[in-house]
C-alpha cells in the first residue's frame, strides 16, 4: 500500500505490520472493526451476534453471527496473523450448528444480542427494506449458509480445503485477507479477497442462482421463485451498471432488492409486484419515528423542485403503522407475471432507480448530515 504524494509525485510505500507487532487482539481489535463496520468484509452485512455459544452439547462459540440480504446465515471467523490449520473444520462445526436455526430462533438471538438498544423485528425490517416482518426470510434453504475466514496469511491447507469445499461440494465459503499497515500513528487497514477471486465472482453468482433454482422445493411457490430468479437474473446486470448499486446482491427468488444509500435505514428498493412495478426510496430510521419523519418532511419541501424537473410522476406516501415512508415511481402496465415485457420493466427500474438516485442522494446527504 503506497500514500500519494501530489505534489512531489511520488509513491510513498507505508509500512506493512503485523497483528502481534502492533499488539491488537483478535476479539477486542479486528472483531469490533468488523462488528462497528461489516463493509470491511465486503458487503453489506447485519451483524446479529458475537462469541456465539448457544449450541447443545458443547461450549464452543463461533466469533461472528451475522444476516447477508438474501436472508442467509454467515459465520464469520477471525485468526489475524495466521488462519491455523483447523479454521475450516472449525467453521463447518459451527456452520452445522446454525444450519437448523428457525427464523424465530434468530431473531431471539439478534435480540440478546440488541438487548434493550433496539427491537429486531424492527431493525430486520430496516435492513430488508420491507415493512412487513412475516415478509422476510431467514435461513431458508437447507445447505445455504455461507461462511467467512478473515487473517493476514492462509495457509496452504487451510486454501487448497476451501477451494475443494466450494468447487465440488457447493460451500459457500470466502477467504478475507487483512493487512495492516502504519504511518506513523495512524493505522490503516487493507483488504483483499483472495478466494473466491474477485474477477470470478459473477461466474459464481450465476452459479449459485442456478443452484438455487434448481433446489427450489416448495410445489406451492416453486413457479414464482424461478420466475424470480431468472428476471433477477437478466436484471441486476442492468441495475449495476445503470445505478452503481446492487453489487453484492445475488439472483433471489424474492421479487424486490435493496440498494444502500449510504445512510442507516435508507435504500433504494427495485419492487416488482404481481400487476406493477416501482423504483422506491425507502425510509424508516429504526426506532426513531421522530428521525424518519424529519428526513420525509425534509425531502417533501422539495416536492415542486423535484416534480418540476422530473417528467415521471412520484407517489409521496407517509405510513403511520409502522412508521415508514415510501417515496417511489410506478410502471403500472405490466408485472412479474408479464414475461414478454420484462426488459421494458427492467428499463423502468433502472431509469426509475437511477432518476430517484440521482435526484435524492444529494438532499439526503444534506439532510441527514443536518
Amino acid at each position: 500500500m503506497f500514500y500519494i504524494d501530489t505534489n512531489n509525485r511520488k509513491a510513498i510505500p507505508l509500512e506493512k505490520k503485523s497483528f502481534s507487532e502492533l499488539k491488537l487482539s483478535e476479539r477486542y481489535d479486528l472483531q469490533e472493526w468488523v462488528v462497528n463496520n461489516p463493509q470491511i468484509l465486503g458487503e453489506n452485512l447485519l451483524v446479529i451476534q458475537k462469541e456465539f455459544d448457544g449450541f447443545s452439547d458443547t461450549n464452543e462459540r463461533l466469533d461472528l453471527l451475522a444476516l447477508d440480504e438474501s436472508g442467509k446465515l454467515v459465520v464469520i471467523e477471525n485468526k489475524l496473523d495466521d488462519s491455523g490449520k483447523d479454521v475450516v473444520w472449525q467453521a463447518l462445526k459451527y456452520v452445522s450448528y446454525c444450519a437448523t436455526l428457525t427464523k424465530s430462533e434468530i431473531c431471539e438471538i439478534y435480540q440478546r444480542y440488541l438487548g434493550t438498544t433496539g427491537v429486531a423485528t424492527d431493525k430486520l425490517c430496516e435492513y430488508y427494506g420491507t415493512e412487513d416482518y412475516t415478509e422476510i426470510k431467514l435461513n431458508h434453504e437447507d445447505g445455504e449458509q455461507r461462511i467467512m475466514l478473515v487473517a493476514a496469511n492462509f495457509r496452504r491447507e487451510v486454501t487448497s480445503t476451501v477451494l475443494w469445499l466450494r468447487n465440488y461440494h457447493n460451500v459457500d465459503i470466502t477467504c478475507i485477507k487483512v493487512t495492516p499497515y502504519k504511518d506513523g500513528e495512524k493505522l490503516y487497514l487493507d483488504t483483499e479477497q483472495i478466494i473466491p477471486i474477485k474477477d470470478a465472482q459473477d461466474y459464481q453468482i450465476r452459479l449459485t442462482a442456478k443452484k438455487q433454482e434448481e433446489t427450489i422445493s416448495s410445489k406451492e411457490e416453486a413457479l414464482r421463485h424461478k420466475l424470480a430468479l431468472r428476471f433477477w437474473e437478466h436484471a441486476l446486470p442492468v441495475l449495476r451498471e445503470r445505478t452503481g448499486m446492487y453489487h453484492n446482491v445475488s439472483p433471489t427468488k424474492y421479487w424486490y432488492v435493496s440498494g444502500a444509500s449510504g445512510h442507516s435505514g435508507i435504500v433504494y428498493n427495485a419492487v416488482v409486484n404481481v400487476k406493477k412495478a416501482r423504483a422506491e426510496l425507502f425510509i424508516r430510521i429504526g426506532d426513531n419515528v421522530d428521525e424518519t419523519k424529519r428526513i420525509y418532511n425534509a425531502l417533501l419541501a422539495s416536492k415542486s423542485q423535484i416534480e418540476s424537473t422530473n417528467p415521471k410522476t412520484i407517489d409521496w406516501q407517509w405510513n403511520d403503522n409502522p412508521k415508514t415512508c415510501n417515496i417511489s415511481m410506478k410502471l403500472e402496465q405490466y408485472g412479474s407475471e408479464d414475461e414478454q415485457h420484462w426488459d421494458e420493466i427492467i428499463e423502468f427500474l433502472a431509469d426509475g432507480v437511477s432518476g430517484m438516485k440521482r435526484v435524492f442522494q444529494p438532499l439526503l446527504d444534506e439532510v441527514v448530515k443536518a
